[in-house]
């Protein structure tokens, strides 16, 4: 069975880290792009973070210079490491990986239909 299950998600207070994790089961990140989303109460889900399938990572440009992605290959692993936390960042934070190595076109990377595998989510809430 394929599946993503993220997890790390916690309350802390402004300019506090955390760091979530996505691990994989059923398949491999390889030759995948693997996304962060979040999702505030209220919002449209939107892009943090994209590694993408041939190595470049892209981030939102409201977490540059704080959120920095990362893997674990053994593990099967993609991390978000978050610092600096804001009141802003809280939401549901999504990991979520493509089925193919490319985007149907330019700026896929934070489509969320181009994703087919999505984990449950994990709670970020950030006090001020």
């Amino acid at each position: 069975e394929v599946q993503l299950v993220e997890s790390g998600g916690d309350v802390v207070q402004a300019g506090r880290s955390l760091r979530l994790s996505c691990t994989a089961s059923g398949f491999t990140f390889d030759d995948r792009s693997v996304a962060w989303f979040r999702q505030a109460p209220g919002l449209e889900r939107e892009g943090v973070s994209c590694m993408k399938s041939d190595g470049v990572t892209v981030y939102a440009d409201s977490v540059k210079g704080r959120f920095t992605v990362s893997s674990d290959g053994a593990k099967n692993t993609v991390y978000l490491q978050m610092n600096s936390l804001e009141p802003e960042d809280t939401a549901v934070y999504y990991c979520a990986a493509t089925d193919r190595p490319y985007f149907s076109d330019s700026g896929g990377e934070f489509r969320t239909e181009e994703y087919s595998y999505w984990g449950q989510g994990t709670q970020v809430t950030v006090s001020s």
